[in-house]
């Protein structure tokens, strides 16, 4: 009996489709992972706007992570959509009980409006709680500048602000550089134990379905690093896997305002 390569998804529903759980499943799917979800938090969006956020009790989170993890266990987790700091903490000590390994934290802090979805006081216990479990995180520059508190805008900041995220106990970063203009995409992959940055650049793809590429390359990186990947090539894949999805989605419509990107780019077309 072969095993499956398993990936945990522990995020809030889009039901759009277009991002959190339903766009971590499919790229565990297209990854060749076995998907498992664990939802945090209830969303009413589409391609034009959050219309709505319902988030679970935390004890319901709770039991579901239990159930999964009770039974079918996991080889990587990816963490997207927490709202809350009593969510956060139990989260945080599930995840140490079950001495989850490969976990890629994506700090989902700032909606795309603007709008704050996590609350201010569980960015602090997501720091002390989720940083220290983390093989990488994984931000944007918005969502840095959240974390540090001040705003992190330009290229020639983002070694720093890697290395002053390590600080917090995560083994990696990778500060995602899609906020800077220009028509190259530099992202900077930190490792916390060695002190090594290095830039991973890639020509910016001009689309307007770019919802969800965050969490789709987190849960690309977790799904890779389940397959047994170490971690510079499990991002290295994770980036081309982004990339290719968002040039064969670039021409396709859905929706009246950002579409995704094609997941499913390697298996069928539009």
């Amino acid at each position: 009996m072969r095993p499956y390569a398993r990936a945990l998804t522990i995020a809030g529903s889009d039901s759009g489709g277009g991002a959190g759980i339903q766009a971590d499943l499919k790229t565990f799917s297209a990854l060749g992972c076995y998907g498992m979800s664990v939802i945090t938090s209830l969303t009413a969006q589409n391609t034009m706007a959050v219309l709505g956020l319902h988030p679970l009790p935390p004890e319901f989170v709770v039991l579901q992570l239990d159930a999964v993890l009770s039974d079918i266990g996991t080889d990587a987790v990816k963490l997207g959509m927490l709202h809350s700091s009593v969510l956060v903490a139990a989260i945080a000590d599930r995840l140490n009980h079950y001495q989850c390994a490969n976990i890629v934290l994506d700090p989902v802090l700032v909606a795309t409006s603007g709008s704050r979805l996590l609350q201010d006081d569980a960015v602090s216990t997501l720091k002390s709680h989720l940083f220290p479990l983390a093989a990488v995180v994984t931000p944007n520059l918005p969502e840095a500048s959240v974390l540090l508190g001040r705003e992190v805008t330009e290229r020639d900041q983002m070694g720093d602000v890697c290395r002053e995220l390590g600080l917090l106990g995560c083994r990696s970063v990778l500060l995602k550089g899609g906020h800077l203009a220009g028509k190259t995409c530099v992202d900077v992959l930190f490792d916390t134990d060695t002190g090594t940055l290095v830039e991973l650049a890639g020509p910016r793809v001009e689309t307007i379905n770019s919802h969800g590429t965050g969490c789709t390359l987190s849960s690309a990186v977790a799904a890779f690093l389940a397959k047994g990947l170490d971690l510079p090539e499990a991002v290295g894949r994770a980036k081309e896997y982004v990339a290719c999805g968002l040039r064969a989605g670039a021409g396709v419509r859905i929706g009246h305002g950002h579409g995704p990107l094609h997941h499913f780019h390697a298996w069928w077309q539009p």
